[in-house]
């Protein structure tokens, strides 16, 4: 099977190889698994190019090193081609290829029931074949078919290790599973497994998204020598947690220590504190960072400007970055939709989003509220109804929030029961829908409305930040 080269520039560098080589197969698999280890894939396909493959067949670690390769140099194109090679060699079965092949696909492919059934086709499946399994359930936002998998994988004998301690760990995040994420965190301490990057940071992310910031502080003092993530992470747990102060004293910290840079996502992070704590000098001071630190261009940290300064009532400077970014993604637009509608400028809200421009449920629920600011009961229904297929309990409580500030019970009923009916336990769709009954004077459906949540158990929960971190 021939492989095509994906650029001509490369023709010239391999004119100069040896091709002698060729007529030997050893040679050929030795200069082959040479020039994937430098990362060199192009030249490796010319040498395969060159020779007869199938006498190679028989070579499990030749399959293996340029997949791995493949995954390196981001190219799935090529990995397919090559899956297609190893299983014409028969070798797509042997745990060396598969291993190699689920890191592809789970990395560069689209396809999660390629990567299982790469899975379920291996003779033998060692750790690293387990863990990939879990962690790729994880990545696809199925985090209780990852705790199954881990169950059926200590049924069998197999001893996990940190990288499949911390997938499980951050199955347990996703699950908001805070008690099984403590039992697991014994075990990585009753085991005796090392408090490594990759565990630590699970753990400290799984504290800070599940309001245990205090459980993700004790995890991090107990490294010895935390790396870049690890101080992320717990920057981000007290971000999240709405402990801005710490984070921003630990973002301090961090700066002072020699071999530690922030990346895109701490500053991103940063400025989002300094933006809920209404600090417009810090935030200038991280922006001075980020600019010379070569990040100006991160979407995420520009996004992170555009919304810190509009929390900071500097409007004007939030457009100016939003109008510098040279890529702009839904989460850009809420954060300037955001801006203007926090300092009361709805009508910018409503005309900026009918633009046209990327919308998401963030933003879609921004220009809501926006409606809701005017009383714009019409307006907030026409924006609806571009995004209502998608049955979002969030769009519909936010209508029905618009509906608030309007004498229309009517509607907000109708409203308030699409939203319960979506997310029956969010108790803004209720809160709401009593607000209206009091506005205009219904004062037993009100009660009646606080009765059915408590016959629910629907409790009134703290007000969070609509831009998330």
């Amino acid at each position: 099977m021939k492989l095509l080269l994906s650029s001509q520039r490369h023709y010239s560098k391999l004119a100069s190889l040896n091709l002698k080589t060729f007529e030997n197969p050893q040679a050929n698999a030795y200069k082959i698994i040479q020039y994937c280890k430098s990362g060199s894939l192009f030249e490796a396909i010319h040498v395969l190019n060159s020779i007869d493959w199938t006498k190679l067949s028989n070579k499990p670690f030749f399959y293996a090193s340029l997949l791995q390769t493949c995954t390196k140099v981001v190219s799935f194109t090529h990995g397919i081609q090559f899956h297609t090679l190893a299983i014409k060699s028969g070798l797509d079965t042997d745990r060396f290829v598969g291993n190699s092949l689920l890191a592809l696909y789970f990395k560069l492919g689209p396809n999660f029931f390629e990567a299982r059934r790469v899975f379920d086709g291996l003779f033998y499946k060692d750790v690293i074949s387990w863990t990939s399994m879990i962690t790729g359930y994880v990545k696809v936002e199925k985090p209780k078919k990852s705790l199954e998998l881990f169950l059926e994988m200590l049924g069998l004998g197999i001893v996990p290790n940190g990288f499949t301690l911390s997938a499980v760990i951050k199955a347990c995040s996703e699950l908001g599973d805070l008690r099984l994420g403590k039992c697991f965190h014994g075990v990585v301490m009753v085991r005796g497994f090392d408090l490594n990057g990759v565990i630590s940071t699970a753990l400290i992310d799984m504290y800070g998204r599940n309001s245990a910031v205090d459980d993700a502080n004790l995890v991090f003092v107990e490294l010895p020598q935390p790396d870049a993530i690890c101080w992320t992470s717990i920057i981000s747990a007290f971000t999240r947690n709405d402990v801005y102060d710490k984070a921003l004293g630990f973002f301090y910290l961090m700066c002072r220590i020699d071999g530690l840079s922030p990346d895109g996502f701490t500053f991103g992070t940063v400025l989002t504190a300094c933006g809920n704590l209404g600090r417009l000098k810090q935030g200038k001071e991280v922006h001075a960072k980020v600019i010379t630190s070569g990040l100006s261009g991160n979407v995420f940290v520009e996004s992170s400007l555009v919304d810190m300064y509009g929390k900071c009532r500097l409007v004007n400077q939030s457009q100016c970055v939003f109008d510098r970014m040279s890529i702009k993604n839904s989460i850009s637009w809420t954060a300037l939709l955001g801006g203007y509608c926090q300092n009361g400028d709805f009508e910018s809200v409503i005309r900026i989003f009918r633009e046209g421009e990327k919308a998401d449920t963030y933003s879609f629920g921004t220009v809501l509220r926006a409606c809701s600011g005017l009383a714009a009961v019409r307006q907030g229904k026409e924006v609806h109804c571009q995004y209502v297929r998608r049955d979002d309990p969030s769009l519909w409580t936010v209508l029905l929030g618009a509906c608030a500030a309007s004498p229309h019970s009517a509607t907000a009923e109708r409203i308030a029961r699409k939203a319960m009916e979506l997310k029956p336990d969010h108790h803004l769709s209720y809160v709401y829908l009593a607000n209206v009954y009091r506005a205009v004077g219904r004062w037993d459906d009100a009660v009646k409305i606080r009765n059915l949540m408590t016959k629910r158990g629907v409790g009134k929960m703290p007000g969070t930040s609509w831009i998330e971190t």
